[in-house]
């Protein structure tokens, strides 16, 4: 635990959320949060404690936002970067979780001020949106992302699919494998292309994800990044869901959708990732 004083401090505006400010930082961090819209704050203290300045970013649903996942502008992350550079950060470490994930990735693949990424139930291509964009509407489905103006190719939802139930909440994880299997061309032009992004790379996932099968998402950007030359961390776990807790976080299980895995499986594997988390600072 560092112990250099910690100042926190509420952003809006063009970067939005909390800044927990470490004196004398080096290293700052973007922390993102999944769809449910969370300014992870808890999490960022996690990184203020080990001596870095870490922004739990807003990045969609907050004021004069975007109201959903929809054709969010990747310069939204690079605007935060240039915010902890300003700082005076010379290092630059980006965790996302699930759409967090994703988007964290793919500013890393656009954005080379970005040193390291850990992604935690990451996915390996880009997917529609999830609720509506800047005019309201959800339907027709569009990019979850924009850069320069110019929506990201994205895998499309097939409605036509088998729900299936864990926990007795709806599980997506088949209609998001039911998407790939369906549209295979679309999903080769939806891949985020891992094999040009310089940052190292942790990933960590689950093998009981009944969210989206993040374990095999992972694997995949092993693979295409092994194919390039490049090396990439992955922790995993058989028996570990969605939903990663890292130590001493305790966020509760969704109410509206199945993450799989258990509190303490997703314990376990959160407390196995956090040394090589760690080390990307």
């Amino acid at each position: 635990m560092d112990e250099r004083p910690v100042t926190e401090e509420i952003m809006s505006g063009g970067v939005a959320g909390t800044l927990l400010r470490c004196a004398d930082a080096t290293t700052g961090v973007v922390v993102l949060g999944g769809s449910s819209g969370r300014v992870d704050v808890a999490r960022a203290r996690l990184f203020a404690g080990e001596g870095a300045s870490a922004l739990a970013l807003r990045w969609f649903g907050g004021e004069g936002q975007i109201p959903g996942i929809c054709e969010i502008p990747l310069e939204t992350f690079f605007a935060a970067t240039d915010h902890l550079v300003g700082q005076g950060c010379r290092r630059i470490v980006y965790v996302g979780t699930s759409k967090g994930a994703e988007a964290a990735l793919l500013a890393a693949v656009h954005d080379p001020r970005i040193d390291a990424v850990a992604a935690i139930s990451p996915t390996s291509v880009v997917w529609g949106n999830i609720g509506p964009g800047d005019d309201g509407i959800s339907w027709p489905e569009r990019s979850s992302w924009t850069l320069k103006g110019i929506p990201l190719p994205f895998v499309p939802t097939e409605p036509n699919w088998r729900t299936s139930h864990v926990d007795g909440l709806v599980s997506y994880r088949g209609l998001f494998e039911h998407c790939l299997a369906s549209f295979e061309q679309e999903a080769d032009k939806a891949a985020i292309r891992v094999e040009t992004i310089s940052a190292k790379l942790v990933l960590v996932a689950g093998g009981d994800d009944a969210l989206w099968p993040s374990l095999d998402f992972a694997r995949s950007i092993v693979r295409r990044r092994e194919d390039a030359g490049k090396a990439t961390r992955l922790v995993s776990s058989l028996g570990a869901g969605h939903r990663i807790l890292l130590p001493g976080e305790t966020t509760p299980r969704s109410a509206l959708q199945a993450h799989g895995g258990n509190d303490q499986a997703d314990a376990r594997l959160g407390r196995d990732a956090w040394e090589f988390i760690r080390d990307l600072l």
